[in-house]
């Protein structure tokens, strides 16, 4: 059973937009289909809960009742009403407070593949040193190079001399395109990067069409954490590399520049060389 938190919703824009965080995409899937196949029967979480599947063995072990919580007392899912034993989780469960904890999700989900599953089409002028899921109807052109764990969705066009690395995953119905790389991100169903563009530490919703050469910044010139809005507070993303999040229907403008941690809202637009140094609503 997935429960519903909507005291965190604000912290949640733009992906969670009229949405709950369960509805979000990541690793080829969305997280309550993900969420759901890795909870045991019996069991119960919060949608904004994420859990490794080893904290939930961990937790049946201590019987039919047990609490599963967080280093800071927080609950994330129990088994039966919860009223037994309470087990503290691991670093790889957490509660999910803010989108671009969806990263951190899709890098421990892909980053596991240790099989290749491709239906789709691999030209065998494609380089790929990694594992990669293919998805029915879609082509990997030639030149290509994908390089780590790699999901695609079905009936994308990637490439031609596209890089793609990192733990990423790409949904449904996509396009990635010439000379665009893309860096250890989630990319969700209907979305283009159709040329010259690059995409790092990044969460794309649906339908978003970045213009050529639009390229978002990922790191720091101090090398420290990277700090965003949240309700007028600056906060701490814990990620010393970190691109933006893109709420659905956005569409950016030619040279686009993206400021790192900075959030562009649903169907929000930019111009043509525009510089994105704070959030657009």
């Amino acid at each position: 059973m997935i429960l519903l938190a909507p005291e965190i919703q604000g912290n949640w824009w733009p992906l969670a937009d009229g949405h709950v965080p369960s509805d979000a995409f990541v690793a080829g899937s969305t997280l309550e289909d993900l969420q759901r196949g890795l909870a045991p029967e019996g069991a119960s979480q919060y949608a904004n809960a994420w859990i490794h599947a080893d904290d939930w063995a961990l937790c049946g072990e201590q019987g039919k009742n047990a609490l599963l919580e967080d280093h800071e007392g927080r609950a994330l899912g129990f088994i039966g009403d919860g009223s037994g034993a309470r087990v503290m989780v691991s670093p790889r469960s957490f509660l999910l407070l803010y989108p671009w904890q969806l990263i951190q999700v899709n890098e421990q989900i892909v980053g596991a593949l240790s099989e290749n599953e491709q239906i789709g089409e691999v030209s065998p002028a494609a380089h790929i040193e990694g594992v990669i899921h293919v998805g029915k109807g879609t082509r990997i052109l030639p030149g290509v190079f994908i390089e780590g764990n790699v999901i695609i969705g079905e009936n994308c066009k990637i490439g031609p001399n596209a890089y793609i690395r990192g733990n990423t995953s790409i949904g449904d119905g996509c396009h990635i395109g010439q000379a665009v790389e893309i860096k250890n991100s989630v990319i969700a169903h209907g979305s283009s990067v159709g040329h010259l563009s690059y995409v790092g530490d990044s969460v794309i919703g649906r339908k978003v069409n970045f213009g050529a050469a639009t390229v978002t910044s990922n790191l720091r010139h101090d090398g420290k954490n990277h700090r965003t809005q949240v309700g007028g507070d600056l906060v701490d993303t814990g990620r010393r590399k970190f691109g933006t999040i893109v709420g659905d229907g956005v569409h950016t403008g030619i040279h686009t520049a993206i400021y790192p941690g900075r959030k562009l809202g649903p169907n929000a637009t930019t111009r043509p060389n525009d510089s994105v140094d704070c959030d657009i609503k």
